[in-house]
Parts: structure tokens; sequence; C-alpha cells
């Protein structure tokens, strides 16, 4: 049995081992709740935004503290890179397939950087950027098994609402942090990942309130 992976999905092994076994081997899902649209609205405008500067060649804004790089201009390359039913896949010798969908890429000389866009309701904690870690490398790892190099540090740009001006506009914040990248931690979600799904059914997390909710639910019903 073959496997189709995405940094999302893997993060449900990070959240939950026995719930990623259930959805991959069992095609029993988590419950979905309302997705809230103002998120996938923000990541729309702003691929929008970043691809006017980069058809003049210029950074925005955002991005004026950073030196010697220029946003990836290979528009049908980076179109295929943010679609979710394609991105950038990888597949490893047993015919598992990996892919990601990222939201840019800067170009150094010739190494490329992932920038990904996130949008918050508050200011940055001082650990916010760590929860992006694994997504991050995972996108390094699949970009160098595709033949291209990549610097050790990509870039997060954080966007949250700090006024609504008179006329009604609202007002972002933005933060930009630079993470250095684990091509190694990466290899070793795969790994684990792959090495879960091919055993027998892990125990929940104690943390996973969906499977404290099936467990409770049983008990009623003995």
């Amino acid at each position: 049995m073959t496997y189709k992976f995405s940094p999302s999905s893997l993060s449900l092994l990070k959240d939950c081992p026995r719930c990623f076994w259930l959805k991959f081997n069992k095609d029993i899902k988590r419950p979905e709740g309302i997705f809230p649209s103002l998120p996938s609205g923000m990541d729309k405008i702003l691929k929008i935004h970043f691809d006017s500067f980069m058809r003049k060649g210029e950074l925005p804004p955002e991005l004026k503290e950073l030196k010697d790089v220029k946003l990836f201009d290979d528009e049908e390359l980076l179109k295929v890179w943010r679609s979710n039913f394609k991105g950038i896949p990888w597949e490893d010798k047993e015919g598992n397939l990996f892919r990601g969908a990222i939201d840019n890429i800067l170009k150094k000389g010739n190494k490329l950087i992932v920038l990904d866009y996130k949008t918050r309701g508050y200011p940055l904690k001082e650990d916010t950027h760590e929860h992006y870690q694994n997504q991050m490398d995972i996108y390094n790892l699949l970009l160098r098994k595709n033949n291209y190099k990549t610097e050790d540090y990509a870039y997060l740009l954080f966007y949250h609402p700090d006024k609504v001006n008179e006329n009604g506009d609202v007002v972002f914040n933005t933060d930009l942090i630079k993470m250095k990248i684990s091509i190694e931690n990466a290899e070793n979600i795969f790994k684990n990942a792959l090495e879960v799904l091919k055993g027998k059914i892990p125990k929940a997390s104690e943390e996973c309130e969906y499977c404290r909710w099936n467990a409770e639910n049983q008990k009623l019903q003995q």
C-alpha cells in the first residue's frame, strides 16, 4: 500500500498518531468544522499583490529589508507549485507521494528561499513561528528532491490586523521571520509517518479531543 502526503496531512501525525493511522489506513477522518474564509481570501489577494511586484522586478514593501534577493519569476512553474492538486511533488522508491503547495519563492543567486504567508488575529508570540517549522522543512526537502538548491533558511511573513481607518480600511501589521530549516527533520517526519502507518494502530495522543470523545462515547454505549 502506498500513501500520499502533504504538510497539512503530516501535521495530523504530530497531533495524534491514532487519528493519522485511521485516516490513511481506514479512511476514518476527523469531523470537519467550519473553515474560516478570511485566511483563504487573504492568501489569494496576497499572491496577486506579490505577483504584481514580481512582474515589475521589484520587492513589495514588506520585504524591503531583504538584500540581494528577488521574487521567483517563472510564473507557469509557480502556478503549479501553488496548486493544492499538484504542488511540489516527490515520489520515493516505494511509490509513496509527498507533495506540498507553497505560497511563494525568493531567489538569491542560484538558490531558492521559501516564503510563506500567515494571517493571524493577534500579534506574534515569541514562539509563534516554531509551529511552522515542520512545514518549512518539508517544502525545502521537496525542492531539493526536485534538484533545486535552497538556502538553509526560509521566511514566514505574518499579517495581523492593527486598526481601522476612518474610511473603513483595515490596516494590517507585518512581521517577517527568518527561520533556519532542517532537511534532516523533514526526512525523519516522512520516515516516522511510514513506520506508523505500516505498524499496528497506535495509541491516541493524550491531548486528542476526538479520541477522548470517542472513548467516552463507547463507554456510554456499553
